[in-house]
């Protein structure tokens, strides 16, 4: 099916063309960007669609600041597993979406399951999209053809698969648990890459403890800056087993440094070095992390609660068409049955459909059995007869 759509290299163009944009009340955007050799993702391609019309945007030669004030108005936009891209537009506008609407994350009320742009198109509209340019150079120029009818193909059709969305979800009584979602997506967004975090993302660091943890999270943080100051990736500036193996020796002086693991020959000298050892003196300094209560309560355990709620959510997701990893990990479980106040899944659309469930199940006011087709079905239960109790079962 053949796509069409025009391709904006002048600044002039582009201004005209928010003029028309401002006047529409929903916008389909995507990017084309790389982040293989840098910190920020590189805009090299932007592209929008709304009924009518389809425009592809070249960020290297034109000036994106001036959508800010699209973004900041009241239009709808709808984009496909937006989390990279709204970077792309902070870093390239510096400004996101005031209102978003993420077709991936709406997709997991109907049943899908965080499908690729390609599946839901295909689910939705029995379309295929083309795939030979996924993986091209898009900074290079100029452009193929293929390669800007792949880009325009990714918006082509977003906006019917939107209103298809909202037909579907508003019929299911569902689309203000999707707006809900992607709201708050779009708040976790705008809050990625801080430095202080940057030490959780390395798994043998949070193995670390005592001091060694206190280190690992002030260089991780030296690390994430100073990749962002030199527009580099963090590996580059320092990789992981850099960062654990520093945390882990602690090193005091330019001598001590050249021990450890992990490191070449730029980290021994100059800037760098010093740099490196601020950052493990600095560790002292750093503010207590706050303590999470324990997973387990003292003198209770919790497992198989866990694994019947578990099992219920599964089959509850099934039943209703709705991806279960939207409605909770087990981490999210476990802070349900334990009663933690600000408990996700006591909050909002999640309490909503498993809140009362849930509590019937863990007060004895119902149980689970199966149905005799291996699904399971919960079933109130006189909670003043009293279970059996099996030896070895947790109280």
């Amino acid at each position: 099916m053949e796509t069409s759509y025009r391709l904006v290299e002048n600044q002039g163009e582009l201004d005209s063309l928010l003029t028309v944009l401002a006047s529409q009340d929903r916008l389909a955007f995507d990017t084309e960007f790389h982040r293989e050799k840098s910190y920020f993702p590189k805009a090299a391609l932007v592209q929008v669609a709304w009924p009518g019309g389809l425009v592809l945007l070249d960020p290297l030669v034109l000036d994106l600041r001036p959508m800010a004030a699209l973004f900041n108005s009241d239009v709808l936009v709808v984009m496909h597993a937006s989390g990279q891209d709204l970077e792309v537009f902070d870093r390239a506008c510096g400004a996101v979406p005031s209102n978003l609407f993420d077709t991936q994350l709406a997709a997991g009320f109907i049943g899908l399951s965080s499908p690729s742009l390609a599946a839901l198109h295909e689910h939705e509209l029995g379309i295929h999209l083309p795939k030979g340019d996924r993986l091209t150079d898009w900074l290079a120029r100029p452009l193929s053809a293929s390669q800007l009818d792949y880009a325009a193909s990714d918006v082509a059709h977003l906006l019917e698969i939107h209103a298809r969305l909202v037909d579907r979800l508003s019929a299911a009584g569902r689309l203000a648990w999707a707006e809900q979602e992607c709201r708050q997506m779009l708040e976790r967004e705008r809050g990625r890459r801080h430095p202080e975090d940057a030490w959780q993302r390395i798994k043998e660091a949070r193995q670390l403890r005592g001091r060694a943890r206190n280190v690992a999270r002030s260089v991780a943080a030296w690390r994430e800056r100073r990749a962002a100051e030199v527009d580099q990736p963090v590996r580059k500036v320092l990789p992981d087993l850099g960062v654990v193996a520093v945390s882990q020796q602690m090193p005091k002086s330019l001598e001590e440094l050249r021990k450890v693991r992990g490191l070449d020959g730029r980290h021994h000298k100059g800037k760098i070095a010093e740099e490196i050892l601020a950052a493990v003196a600095a560790a002292d300094g750093l503010s207590p992390l706050k303590v999470e209560p324990p997973r387990r309560e003292s003198g209770r355990d919790i497992r198989a609660q866990v694994t019947l709620v578990s099992a219920w959510l599964a089959q509850m997701a099934r039943d209703q068409e709705l991806d279960s990893t939207l409605i909770g990990t087990r981490n999210d479980i476990e802070d349900l049955v334990r009663g933690v106040d600000e408990a996700r899944m006591a909050q909002g659309w999640r309490n909503e459909i498993v809140g009362g469930p849930i509590q019937d199940l863990l007060s004895g006011r119902a149980s689970l059995a199966f149905d005799g087709r291996r699904g399971l079905v919960m079933e109130p239960r006189d909670a003043e007869v009293p279970a059996p109790r099996l030896s070895g079962s947790c109280q």
